[in-house]
């Protein structure tokens, strides 16, 4: 029985390819099968779905090959490469779900979908990169691949350098109508991976790619609202969120409201790089109409469904 309640779920590309691993496509497959145990509870569940992924590593090596392969194919701009991970690992995860479902006896179609997302054109922010992709090279290497390329570069470490792009805010998917339609009619859909492939719109109608990236977590939260999901749980490598992270005084928090979210955020608890991306983006869900945001890891969905663990942000 299809249940009332859509759900969608934010799964990190570190989920599929743990940086302790080599990253072959083989371990990649074996991570993916291993993080989808968790979306069964769902399932069984009967909830509507709805699915995207981060893609870190993955754009990172396909980044990396357009590089080495330079001297003998075109290089391909970042929005392509953001395309291609949104495939391979869209391919991943759906032929993966459905094994899972068959083996569940769950009659339900997966779909995956290359996700294009719409970007203002006047968005400051892509004026001034700021997210660092890519390889770590030495400042003399850096500088001769952004002769090469046009990139811009950036000192992300001591000593260490990498391409840095924009990252403008996420407005709405291109196809939201029928990904919203999709799950509607109980197709579990996989879409804006990566964040999706950012675009702009001309004044002639017509959509134009831009070299960006989108936030994950809040292009989640967007496809979340364009989707009229009630519920979205964010998938990471912590059971819960905690103040204080990492230090003698760390303590989880259960519950909190957006307001007290963002007391925290203001207090310096949530950092830029970590937590503070996943917390803004469940803001966003929350005032445009969510209902609970759920944040957990992958072996705490049973409980967290129960209501027995992750930490429940609520408007």
């Amino acid at each position: 029985m299809l249940s009332k309640t859509t759900i969608l779920i934010a799964i990190g590309g570190n989920a599929l390819s743990p940086g302790e691993t080599t990253g072959n496509i083989h371990e990649q497959f074996a991570h993916t099968r291993e993080a989808l145990r968790s979306i069964m509870a769902f399932l069984r569940r009967g909830y509507r779905l709805a699915i995207t992924h981060g893609n870190g590593p993955q754009v990172g090596e396909e980044l990396l090959r357009v590089e080495l392969a330079a001297d003998r194919v075109p290089p391909l701009p970042l929005g392509v490469c953001v395309a291609a991970t949104q495939g391979t690992m869209g391919y991943m995860i759906e032929q993966s779900l459905q094994n899972a479902l068959v083996d569940e006896g769950i009659e339900r179609d997966v779909v995956s979908l290359i996700t294009q997302v719409v970007v203002d054109a006047n968005d400051p922010a892509l004026e001034l990169p700021s997210k660092y992709i890519g390889d770590r090279y030495t400042k003399e290497r850096a500088d001769n691949l952004a002769r090469r390329f046009g990139w811009k570069i950036g000192e992300q470490e001591d000593s260490m350098w990498r391409r840095v792009v924009p990252s403008p805010t996420p407005i709405s998917l291109i196809n939201c109508k029928s990904i919203k339609h999709l799950v509607d009619i109980g197709s579990i859909v996989i879409a804006s991976g990566g964040g999706g492939i950012p675009a702009y719109i001309m004044k002639n109608g017509h959509y134009e790619g831009v070299d960006a990236v989108i936030d994950k977590d809040l292009a989640a939260a967007v496809l979340g609202t364009d989707i009229g999901a009630q519920d979205m749980y964010i998938l990471t490598d912590v059971p819960e969120v905690y103040l204080y992270f990492q230090t003698d005084r760390q303590q989880p928090v259960r519950r909190m409201s957006v307001k007290e979210a963002q007391i925290y955020l203001d207090d310096g608890h949530f950092l830029h790089g970590t937590m503070g991306p996943k917390i803004e983006a469940a803001q966003h869900f929350l005032l445009q109409g969510g209902q609970r945001v759920i944040i957990t890891d992958t072996d705490t969905v049973e409980p967290a469904l129960a209501g027995e663990g992750g930490t429940t942000i609520y408007p």
